[in-house]
């Protein structure tokens, strides 16, 4: 306390563990280092811990707070924060750098940051739209200030939070501007390891939701990119889930939800390229692989989607697209089930592949195949949108008791150019109101 209270900027080394009965803030332009983050340990007896005010580091420490308290917090309202960086730093209690009305800018450079424990359900903060609020997350970037003007820069590096069947409660990583328009956020770069979550929200919640990792609106990122896996366990977990703009989002290791109507992931925003180069998989009720529900991404591609629980549908497109590639197969197990959409919970079958309304595709290719085992269930359905042209190089099966391979129906629209389709118990065609645009090659049976 002695050397906070210290004239600055100043750099406060620590080199052994210690413990503090309150809160302390950082001066401007202060430093807090350890000189070794297995032995610097800074523990916080009561409440939260180390608050931020401008132009301060945190390095090479362990800080431990109570899960539900934050470890690392903003706490001024100076107009110009400048540069707050995080670098190597193991943590037990959220960490939480919310701009607000009276600051303008920040740039907060994280660089190696293991967030163990967290519970951050409490915070009143939280992005509202389709119906749906969302829960912060352990590790929470939030431009909380509506002025237009109002920019947070940011540069995340080397970030893992939770551990395997250890989530944290809440979100996992949070990223969000105040609105659409007003308060900014510029993401240089994410870039994780494994990431474990879980709202711990009860079965039937319609209005509330969390992702693995959440880019909300507000935000533009140039570049995310996961190394580990991206893993939720609750009810309505996204794993993956953007209301902003993404230009480059690449997952290169699998992509896991466990609990009822999470998803994969789900575009209501605007993403240049997607590339899933590990499996989506997908094992709770309503719980489906994509969703583009609003926005549009250019170029989705993934590896394999496999989804497990009724009303869990692989691919479900209701928005104008570019390109969607499935380099595998696309498959589904469950029947007809409950799952949340926009606010609402609602019956979906488990479709392998499924156009609605307003949904476009300019192109679907499939290295492998589309594939249902469900009952009563379509594996490949174009009810009222169109698909522009389709390239699938294995087969569309169906495989349930009363499902169809292929429907076309609404006024929807698509080819089936050298498509090979059968259906166990069901039609491998059925059509209701659609049409089929080219039927060159195609095979029934």
């Amino acid at each position: 306390m002695s050397a906070l209270s210290g004239e600055g900027p100043r750099t406060i080394e620590l080199t052994t563990s210690v413990a503090c009965p309150h809160a302390i803030t950082l001066p401007p332009g202060f430093s807090l280092v350890g000189t070794d983050k297995d032995r610097s340990v800074l523990s916080f007896v009561n409440g939260d811990g180390i608050g931020l005010t401008a132009n301060n580091r945190v390095a090479n420490l362990t800080v431990i707070a109570a899960p539900a308290a934050r470890a690392i917090y903003t706490q001024t309202r100076i107009a110009d924060m400048g540069t707050l960086a995080l670098a190597n730093l193991a943590v037990t209690g959220q960490v939480s750098i919310i701009t607000r009305t009276g600051t303008d800018k920040l740039n907060l450079v994280v660089d190696g940051l293991h967030i163990a424990a967290c519970d951050a359900r409490r915070y009143s903060e939280q992005p509202q739209k389709y119906g749906v609020n969302v829960y912060q997350g352990a590790l929470t970037v939030y431009n909380f200030n509506g002025d237009a003007d109002s920019r947070i820069t940011a540069s995340l590096s080397n970030i893992s939070v939770g551990a395997k069947n250890a989530p944290v409660l809440g979100s996992g990583i949070f990223v969000s501007g105040f609105g659409d328009q007003a308060g900014q956020v510029e993401l240089d770069t994410l870039t994780t390891g494994e990431v474990h979550s879980t709202g711990m929200l009860p079965y039937g919640t319609a209005d509330m939701i969390t992702g693995g990792v959440f880019i909300v609106y507000g935000v533009h990122a140039k570049r995310i990119e996961h190394f580990g896996d991206i893993v939720t366990y609750g009810v309505n977990d996204m794993v993956l889930d953007t209301w902003g703009t993404v230009d480059t989002w690449i997952a290169h290791a699998p992509v896991v939800s466990y609990g009822p109507s999470g998803i994969g992931f789900v575009n209501f925003g605007t993403v240049d390229t997607f590339h899933a180069e590990a499996e989506i998989m997908t094992y709770g009720l309503g719980a489906r692989g994509f969703n583009q529900y609003d926005g549009t991404v250019r170029s989705a591609r993934f590896k394999s989607i496999e989804t497990f629980g009724n009303g869990s549908i692989g691919i479900q497109v209701s928005k104008p697209v570019g390109t969607i590639t499935v380099d595998e197969d696309v498959t589904t197990h469950g029947s007809i089930g409950n799952t949340l959409v926009k606010g609402a919970n609602v019956l979906l079958p488990a479709e392998a592949f499924s156009v609605k309304p307003g949904g476009v595709v300019e192109k679907l290719g499939v290295g492998g195949s589309l594939v249902t085992h469900g009952a009563k269930v379509t594996t490949y359905a174009v009810e009222g949108g169109r698909v522009l042209a389709i390239d699938i190089k294995g087969k569309v099966l169906a495989h349930g008791e009363g499902s169809d391979a292929v429907r076309v129906a609404d006024k929807g629209s698509t080819p089936l150019t050298h498509v090979r389709a059968s259906a166990r118990a069901g039609n491998a065609l059925r059509e209701a109101g659609g049409e089929i645009t080219d039927r060159t090659g195609f095979l029934a049976g």
